[in-house]
């Protein structure tokens, strides 16, 4: 009995660790695969990037756990002011999690970019952009995105890349500038893991967005920067105090 019951545990133990390494190769494969797909359109320096006619910034939080803000939201809104006083995109769509009336990632884009001189009828808020996949899906399927600049950190860039590319949008990547910041290897963790998923979210189970809503083609307004620009400031713009919508 003793024996039967050691070989039953010695075949369980086998499969797990078969499942185990399955598992692993499947992880490192998807990760592996996102990574050569993407890394060749990934830009690191902002003068280089694009140009594009449209921006896609992705959302996330204005403040850390801790209370402080945000040095990743705060250097996704500096790429971008700094995209569009470059000239490298002529637009910029801002997409980001508005689940709450207390928690609205892309007005607090627009007004931290209004502060940073963007004009208002440069930008289109995305209110449903609860992810990157919902981001992407929505920018083609309601805001008629067919070509874009993908503005967020270079770590998150892969796997917005690759989404982008399974959506039919054709799209590179410009990576916001940042300092070194603790804890941020857990993210980059979290991405992996994240790559992985997706994988999965587009080749396994045909994951949906969340909420499309009707179509809203963006509205491109014709750019005045080389007017307006004066020993590298901005005179008389942003200071109108109009609010989103308006």
């Amino acid at each position: 009995m003793v024996a039967l019951l050691w070989k039953v545990f010695k075949i369980l133990l086998m499969a797990l660790g078969a499942a185990l390494l399955l598992a692993s190769l499947l992880f490192l494969g998807a990760n592996a695969w996102v990574l050569a797909q993407t890394q060749a359109r990934i830009q690191h320096s902002l003068p280089l990037c694009g140009p594009e006619q449209v921006g896609i910034v992705f959302g996330t939080s204005h403040w850390t756990r801790s209370g402080v803000r945000n040095p990743h939201f705060d250097a996704r809104i500096n790429a971008a002011s700094r995209l569009i006083r470059l000239g490298r995109v002529e637009h910029l769509l801002l997409s980001g999690d508005n689940r709450t009336r207390y928690y609205n990632e892309p007005v607090t884009m627009w007004r931290d970019l209004r502060g940073q001189h963007v004009r208002h009828e440069d930008m289109t808020l995305d209110y449903a952009g609860f992810s990157t996949f919902d981001t992407l899906a929505r920018a083609r399927d309601v805001f008629g995105v067919e070509q874009a600049l993908l503005v967020t950190q270079s770590w998150h860039l892969p796997r917005a890349l690759f989404i982008a590319d399974a959506l039919g949008v054709e799209a590179v990547g410009c990576a916001a500038p940042e300092r070194p910041v603790a804890g941020l290897w857990r993210l980059q963790v979290r991405e992996w893991l994240a790559r992985a998923s997706t994988v999965g979210d587009l080749y396994l189970w045909g994951r949906e967005p969340y909420f499309l809503g009707p179509v809203e083609p963006l509205e491109i307004a014709p750019q005045i920067w080389n007017a307006i620009m004066i020993d590298g400031t901005l005179n008389g713009v942003g200071s109108d105090g109009d609010e989103p919508g308006e």
